[in-house]
């Protein structure tokens, strides 16, 4: 049975308050990544994926986690903390109660972003939720999803990333972008995978004369790449 029939299994079994959402884990600490980076952010990473990007930095959240009521993780956000992330995993196969909690955040006042693998509808996400999709390119085995199919459900504040470890890669989110008019449409990140050169990827970016953001994962320079809940 696939992770996402497993999931559906225990939620339709179990239909207790306690058992909200299944989380992998929570943590206080710098956003990352994007537009938002630098900032103090509350994370709190869904458990269960679908997919098994081959450059995946956190497996831990393929499976297990530990089921949590609304209550219960609304009180683990620190009230002078303005964002918080919702991340995975996949965060789109538990929507239907997530868009609970979504509501509940940001009746709270917090701004929220929602981070997903981009090959599930984002049909669902409310409008006031700033959405940063993956584009999944071949290196990472899982580029066959029809990711365009989201493009009509992101406003033009959204981002989308691309995370690339080799030319090939970057060639192919080159064809994204050119393709579907993206950088002019949305927000648009370029990411190494850790390890990749730097100076290269940069040169592709100038070469490539688009308007795009080449990032840098700042947590992983902060604590370094291994570390954990950071």
């Amino acid at each position: 049975m696939n992770p996402e029939k497993k999931l559906q299994q225990s939620v339709q079994e179990v239909e207790t308050e306690d058992r909200f959402l299944k989380i992998s884990e929570t943590y206080l600490t710098l956003q990352g990544e994007g537009m938002h980076s630098g900032l103090p952010c509350f994370f709190l990473r869904l458990a269960v994926c679908d997919i098994r990007c081959t450059w995946c930095d956190t497996p831990d959240s393929w499976s297990g986690g530990r089921w949590m009521s609304e209550r219960a993780i609304l009180s683990l956000v620190p009230e002078h903390v303005a964002l918080v992330q919702v991340t995975g995993g996949e965060p789109m196969l538990q929507i239907r109660r997530l868009g609970i909690l979504l509501q509940s955040l940001h009746r709270a006042g917090k701004k929220i972003l929602l981070e997903t693998g981009g090959h599930r509808s984002l049909s669902a996400v409310p409008d006031f939720v700033h959405i940063v999709m993956d584009i999944k390119l071949p290196s990472s085995g899982e580029a066959h999803h029809p990711f365009h199919e989201n493009f009509a459900y992101l406003k033009p504040s959204d981002e989308i990333k691309f995370v690339v470890q080799n030319e090939d890669d970057f060639r192919a989110a080159v064809h994204w972008i050119q393709k579907y008019d993206l950088a002019r449409r949305f927000q648009i990140l370029i990411s190494p995978a850790f390890g990749v050169d730097l100076k290269k990827l940069a040169q592709w970016v100038l070469d490539s004369k688009l308007t795009v953001r080449m990032q840098l994962q700042l947590h992983k320079y902060i604590w370094g790449p291994d570390a954990k809940s950071v």
